[in-house]
């Protein structure tokens, strides 16, 4: 038996930390959104008791490292499974890039495995075995839209914001959030209007989703890595209509109502870096 399961990236239209937990993870809120940027992800059943994986880029683990290995376990011991799985990974999404890559590719994994294996799970519960794994998860085993809370697994699923373009770009550096998170001082720091950002989605202000586009996480990363900056700089100057970073970065990304423009953005920046996508909204979310 095999199935293929589509695993797309999320971007941050807002990212506030508003304070640590006692537990050492950051409190969090921010706005989600995926894009139609994926890896695809396709499950194998196999007979012998043991979970493989195949990865298309050679820097990517391919061992119990990999978050996707990391879903087929969990699964395997929560409920007893005694068959395996082959899971082949065709990756689209940069690694490292605050576009949850690893995060998506392992609730791809929760997804088909609930499927293959009859375990009859609900999302929620998915998403909750998801949280185990990391942060980004639970969102990604839904998909759609939401204001994310806590280590951000608690989830308020909002309505999609109006299609536009958007031009997502990756400088080849990598950015260690750890030491991000390290660099914030939540005193100083300018915090995202998250309330007015759901609002402006609400009611498809486009305009106004592009003002409130915030991530305060922004300063921390231009300080560890000009390019990123740079990078944004450009974009602006190119004429997007918005444009932040995404995550703890590096990955940038600018929002415009005009394919052309989205093209032009896209040439712009294409000459001097690799990893330049233009993509779509998804909408969406999952249902099972």
């Amino acid at each position: 038996m095999i199935k293929v399961v589509k695993a797309p990236a999320k971007i941050n239209l807002t990212l506030d930390v508003v304070g640590k937990r006692g537990d050492g993870y950051h409190e969090v809120e921010m706005i989600m959104t995926t894009v139609d940027l994926a890896d695809r992800i396709q499950l194998s059943l196999i007979k012998e008791d043991q979970i493989n994986i195949e990865v298309n880029i050679g820097h990517v683990p391919n061992d119990k490292h990999n978050l996707a290995y990391q879903a087929a376990k969990v699964l395997k011991d929560r409920y007893s499974i005694t068959s395996g799985v082959s899971i082949n990974i065709d990756k689209h999404i940069p690694v490292s890039a605050g576009l949850a890559g690893g995060s998506t590719d392992a609730a791809a994994v929760l997804r088909g495995l609930n499927e293959m294996w009859s375990l009859g799970l609900s999302l929620e519960e998915l998403a909750e075995i998801g949280l185990t794994i990391g942060s980004d998860v639970p969102f990604c085993v839904h998909g759609g839209t939401a204001i994310a809370k806590g280590r951000g697994e608690t989830l308020t699923f909002i309505p999609t914001p109006p299609p536009c373009w958007i031009v997502l770009a990756k400088p080849s550096l990598g950015v260690s959030t750890k030491d991000i998170y390290q660099r914030l001082d939540l005193n100083k720091m300018k915090h995202p209007d998250t309330q007015g950002m759901k609002e402006a989605i609400e009611t498809g202000d486009f305009s106004g989703i592009c003002k409130k586009l915030e991530n305060v996480m922004e300063t921390a990363t231009f300080e560890l890595a000009p390019e990123v900056k740079n990078i944004k700089q450009r974009l602006i100057q190119f004429g997007a209509e918005g444009t932040v970073m995404s995550g703890s970065g590096p990955t940038v990304f600018s929002l415009t109502s005009s394919e052309t423009k989205a093209y032009r953005l896209y040439n712009g920046l294409k000459g001097f870096m690799d990893d330049v996508f233009v993509v779509r909204l998804l909408g969406s979310r999952y249902q099972i």
